[in-house]
């Protein structure tokens, strides 16, 4: 007699409660009750990358896994590209191992060393998930009412991050830049006004610094 099984699409979203349930059971196959990004890429069965956005962190994951959030420094992906981006921001060029070390730099270089091995492959990685992501919106999208938003007001890391790579970590009023002088702190700024109906899109994002974000204001 033939026995027919449930085979689900490639595309079908992941039940929530199928991913803790492989997270307990990598845990199980480990011998802990706590586990690490690195440790459950070796033995689970899902990216813990989405596994971290669908329950907001890593740490929110295991818990909700009913097991123990581990070392303070098992940082979620999205945690640890966020610095990336801080430094790279703060310093307006890519960030080297030394950078880790100094401000504003919240996280020491262990924790990438654990979940990509080297600093490279997490730079790699992070520059990997900017550009597999990346969002294209259409010029119409900027001019919509305020009543109508499409957008939150904060860009992503990953907008964020191509806004600041299109102007060169630059103003894009004077041209300062951290590169050049360590007291320049960028911002990012809606050309049209939020306030105005302005969209957070790539096309109404630009890289201002502080003193001519300031002077701008609310003004297109």
């Amino acid at each position: 007699m033939n026995t027919f099984n449930y085979t689900p699409a490639k595309n079908s979203p992941i039940d929530s409660d199928e991913l803790l349930s492989d997270i307990k059971r990598a845990a199980e196959k480990k011998g802990s009750n706590t586990l690490t990004q690195k440790q459950y890429s070796e033995l689970g069965k899902y990216d813990v990358t989405n596994i971290s956005r669908r329950f907001g962190t890593w740490r929110k994951a295991l818990s909700k896994a009913g097991l123990e959030p581990g070392n303070v420094n098992n940082y979620a992906d999205e945690e640890l590209f966020e610095n990336i981006l801080c430094i790279w921001e703060h310093i307006g060029k890519q960030p080297t191992r030394r950078d880790l070390s100094q401000v504003p730099s919240k996280i020491s270089q262990s924790p990438y060393n654990r979940r990509f091995d080297t600093w490279s492959q997490a730079l790699q990685a992070f520059i990997e998930y900017i550009e597999s992501n990346e969002i294209q919106y259409d010029a119409k999208d900027i001019t919509v009412s305020v009543k109508t938003k499409k957008t939150n007001r904060d860009p992503s890391l990953r907008l964020r991050f191509l806004v600041l790579k299109r102007d060169n970590f630059s103003c894009k009023q004077c041209g300062s830049s951290p590169a050049k002088n360590s007291a320049v702190e960028l911002h990012i700024d809606h050309i049209i006004p939020w306030s105005k109906g302005g969209e957070t899109t790539l096309e109404n994002l630009q890289t201002l610094c502080l003193k001519c974000n300031l002077g701008k204001s609310n003004l297109e």
